[in-house]
């Protein structure tokens, strides 16, 4: 059986937990943050953990991280 290739772009987003969970970061942080408010910017700093509906696609994405 070949080898599955790690989709790169995905590599670089996301990671897996000890528990094998896949952990994401927030989006809506990179520019226009003057209008948001410091509560918000400082919510989206934290990782997130990926919804369990996309969660068996993205396993499919990262085989081997």
């Amino acid at each position: 059986m070949p080898k599955i290739k790690t989709n790169r772009g995905a590599a670089k987003r996301f990671r897996k937990t000890g528990s094998g969970k896949i952990r994401r970061n927030k989006a809506f942080t990179s520019h226009i943050l003057t209008k948001k408010t410091t509560k918000r910017k400082r919510e989206l700093r934290q990782g997130a953990l990926v919804a369990k509906a996309d969660a068996r696609n993205m396993a499919q994405l990262i085989p081997y991280l």
